[in-house]
């Protein structure tokens, strides 16, 4: 594996403890380690595409769910070989700083305001994101973040920003440092707002229904999108460079898109994700 990457070498003694599949333990070559995002893992997204993808191309994939800052930090390092994240700005900034090659347009959802039925603070009146976040702020209404550097986390500061709110030091506003499926249930064991993805929000409520409801969406500013990005080789020569270009192939691939477009119908009746392989940015308004 690569030098320097204690975390690489400990997956790849993790698998081998835990019986991973023969081409992992023969050939290191064959193994892919994908940093991604929490919304990926708890939607059940990575369930359907990854043993897909292990089946196509015989190669073995370790999956590291983190928040899109925390995979992008690892891309940064040297510890994953590519990366499947939502977070623009910061994905740029990768692009820039030369340490990913060939970023491509996956698919994407929506962000969601998620609280209480009862909606306290009174955000099912409003008509954008900024009032919501006002709205919240003045009822001193208790808002759960993810507090984690991933992309949901990035986006939420953006709205606390745009509605010229800095929530940081108040008692209303607690961060979990957890995923969006675990945030999720914080939210609804303590009565709170929190953003969330729509797919993971869909996925763990018909799972376990949540005693939150979808209070605010449809908002152009809420889009959620995300790409895949192969760590560059040349800023460090031992990933596997052949692996992230099959795994960053097969999620454009008109195979895994048609599962992405398919994926959550038979479980909550729509699409959890959109695909979006192919298409210009500004379609999508980015």
């Amino acid at each position: 594996m690569r030098p320097g990457s204690s975390l690489a070498l400990a997956v790849l003694a993790l698998g081998a403890a835990l019986g991973a599949p023969p081409a992992l333990a023969a050939d290191p070559a064959k193994a892919v380690i994908l940093a991604t995002t929490t919304s990926t893992q708890d939607s059940g997204l990575l369930d359907v595409l990854i043993p897909a993808f292990e089946k196509r191309t015989g190669y073995f994939v370790k999956t590291i769910s983190v928040g899109s800052g925390q995979a992008l930090a690892m891309g940064r390092k040297g510890e994953a070989d590519v990366l499947l994240v939502h977070s623009p700005a910061d994905e740029e900034k990768l692009m820039q700083d030369g340490f990913g090659v060939n970023r491509q347009l996956v698919m994407h959802n929506d962000f969601v305001i998620v609280g209480p039925p009862e909606d306290p603070a009174g955000i099912r009146a409003a008509r954008t994101a900024r009032e919501a976040f006002a709205r919240i702020a003045a009822a001193r209404a208790l808002f759960l973040s993810r507090g984690d550097s991933s992309g949901t986390h990035a986006k939420e500061k953006g709205l606390w920003k745009a509605a010229a709110i800095d929530p940081e030091a108040q008692s209303w506003y607690q961060q979990t440092g957890l995923g969006m499926g675990d945030t999720l249930n914080v939210a609804a064991e303590k009565g709170g707002y929190t953003l969330a993805d729509r797919g993971t929000f869909l996925a763990r409520n018909k799972a376990s229904p949540l005693r939150l409801a979808i209070l605010l969406q449809g908002e152009a500013k809420l889009l959620n999108v995300y790409h895949v990005i192969e760590v560059n080789p040349a800023r460090w020569p031992r990933v596997n460079a052949a692996g992230a270009r099959a795994f960053a192939e097969f999620v454009v691939s008109a195979a895994a898109q048609e599962l992405i477009g398919r994926f959550g119908v038979d479980r909550v009746g729509s699409p959890l994700f959109f695909p979006d392989a192919g298409k210009r940015p500004d379609s999508l308004g980015l």
